[in-house]
């Protein structure tokens, strides 16, 4: 029997049975206003539960899916997962571990309990239906820089309140409320073998290049990037075994400081616009076409 999902698959000319291999991917979709029934995020954005496949993160960390995700529990005795009606918090077991492990660390700094999760991936990966472009393979996490100090917060109170803007002057510094803590929590997490890069905001990372007198070496991992104020981002390595992950490209030589304050620079004294420069092209939706062939049938799995 065709179950409801791959019976759909069939319909949008994704899968030709339910147990078959899925087609090559198609050539990219140009349409600006691509059929609904091919848009990814439609599809992997309602699925409300992850595949009963072997874990495996599938494709780009933008433009993939994920196999076999585990939910990361609502709370543990070191973490609670924030916004549960959003159904992000499914990652690949590695990365549920990882977090994990981060968490007892962060339990053993000075006024803290834990840590507080944000945004993994969806049940079985993908585009979502808002937010985040990458977060689509299992591998990303969010954590929040709001200070741990409870681990009982009910389901509405992770729906209203929210994490601490550590930002000042638009990101150049950081403010008041960034603490040694928070760089330990962010070093503790980049100097896991398993994490490929930390995104926060341009003024934490220099504070952290101005702050660290021993080892830099993990100040490499840690990368300067747009609205990473309220949370760091951790995106982890591909996972052993996993053959149809694409890894990032590795950071570049260097403890990454100098570019810090490039950003930090540009931000305090913005750049005057180049009259030549040709306007952005519009983005248009990601399609199923875009995606490697697997998430076809991550889809259609149980």
């Amino acid at each position: 029997m065709i179950r409801p999902l791959a019976a759909a698959l069939l319909g949008f000319g994704l899968l030709a049975a339910c147990d078959s291999e899925p087609p090559a991917p198609r050539a990219v979709i140009s349409s600006q206003n691509a059929d609904d029934s091919r848009i990814a995020k439609k599809l992997f954005g309602h699925v409300p539960t992850g595949s009963s496949q072997r874990p495996e993160s599938i494709g780009f960390y933008s433009k993939g899916c994920q196999a076999g995700a585990v939910q990361l529990p609502e709370t543990g005795p070191t973490w609670q997962a924030m916004r549960l009606s959003r159904n992000r918090n499914w990652a690949q077991p590695e990365t549920i571990d990882f977090l994990q492990d981060l968490s007892r660390e962060a339990a053993k700094l000075p006024g803290w309990n834990g840590i507080y999760v944000g945004d993994l991936s969806q049940p079985r990966g993908g585009p979502m239906l808002t937010g985040h472009a990458s977060h689509q393979t299992g591998i990303d996490a969010d954590i929040w820089l709001r200070r741990t100090d409870r681990l009982d917060l009910s389901r509405a109170e992770r729906e209203a309140i929210s994490s601490t803007n550590m930002q000042a002057r638009g990101g150049a510094y950081a403010n008041d409320s960034w603490t040694p803590q928070h760089m330990a929590l962010v070093k503790a997490a980049a100097s896991d073998p398993r994490t490929a890069r930390i995104f926060i905001f341009p003024g934490a990372k220099v504070a952290m290049c101005d702050a660290e007198t021993g080892n830099r070496d993990w100040l490499r991992k840690v990368r300067p990037w747009y609205g990473h104020n309220t949370h760091f981002h951790v995106r982890l390595n591909c996972l052993p075994g996993d053959a149809s992950c694409e890894p990032q490209e590795p950071p570049p030589p260097g403890d990454g400081c100098d570019q810090a304050r490039e950003w930090q620079a540009n931000i305090l004294n913005p750049p005057a616009p180049d009259p030549d420069a040709p306007p952005p092209k519009p983005k248009r939706e990601i399609t199923m076409a875009d995606l490697p062939g697997q998430c076809a049938s991550v889809l259609a799995s149980e």
